[in-house]
């Protein structure tokens, strides 16, 4: 069994995958690393035998969270980063190690799945899309607050504006808000969907005419339909985590 581990700032998202490819055997979310240890070792038939890593924290909590994985369970340790390149795909940034980790995951994820061209788009507390084009030479891409990041940026910065929470409650119902919390919600959610309608619309002239669109992220959900498919994969950087650490 291999174990995956995606270390955000906030929270650490984990995965057990069976050995071959044979699926998930356990997942979860968790907090920090003591937690983490205490959700594995109450597995029962937990056999580790090596695990990976994506990590965002600083260098200290990611080496403290590795020792004690290593001391734990007796594993070989990989941890992802940014590189010139892996396979067929090409990191298109001028500093290939300046290219956050989670989008270059997602961009070795998705070119596998795509098997050709294709845009990434990543809808967290940044929303970001990635270009690469048939062959695997990743074009660089596109940075923007996220849905909170807004809000909460308008409350910080405008005076008599408080941000009463995210108003996203009904994204189906996008008619102007009746309250704060509402009109910036739905402001943000508008200027969220504008944004990727615009990658979408540069896409062809950056890919071709044939290209596959991953839409992933914690608020990909609340995107909803756009004037083309999308392919919703929400672990897309356990699989590109996969493709890096094999």
């Amino acid at each position: 069994m291999i174990l995956e581990l995606d270390c955000g700032n906030s929270w650490i998202k984990w995965r057990v995958v069976r050995a071959n490819n044979a699926g998930v055997a356990f997942s979860g979310v968790v907090a920090g690393c003591e937690q983490l240890l205490q959700a594995l070792l109450e597995l029962n038939a937990l056999d580790l035998r090596r695990c990976r890593i994506v990590s965002v924290r600083n260098n200290v909590e990611t080496q403290e969270l590795i020792s004690q994985l290593v001391q734990a369970f007796k594993v070989e340790v990989a941890v992802a980063g940014p590189v010139s390149g892996v396979s067929d795909v090409s990191n298109g940034y001028y500093e290939p190690e300046r290219l956050g980790v989670d989008r270059w995951l997602a961009v070795l994820a998705a070119y596998k799945l795509a098997g050709g061209a294709c845009l990434v788009i990543d809808v967290g507390t940044a929303i970001t899309s990635d270009f690469v084009v048939l062959g695997g030479c990743h074009l660089g891409g596109y940075i923007c607050p996220g849905l909170r990041l807004m809000g909460e940026q308008l409350s910080a910065n405008t005076h008599g504006i408080p941000y009463l929470g995210s108003g996203l409650e009904r994204v189906d119902l996008l008619v102007p808000g009746r309250s704060t919390a509402e009109a910036v919600g739905r402001g943000s959610l508008l200027m969220l969907r504008g944004f990727i309608e615009g990658q979408l619309q540069l896409a062809p002239t950056l890919l071709g005419a044939q290209f596959q669109v991953f839409l992933t992220g914690g608020d990909a959900a609340l995107v909803g339909e756009l004037s083309v498919e999308v392919r919703l994969v929400p672990d897309l950087v356990f699989i590109g985590l996969a493709v890096a650490c094999p």
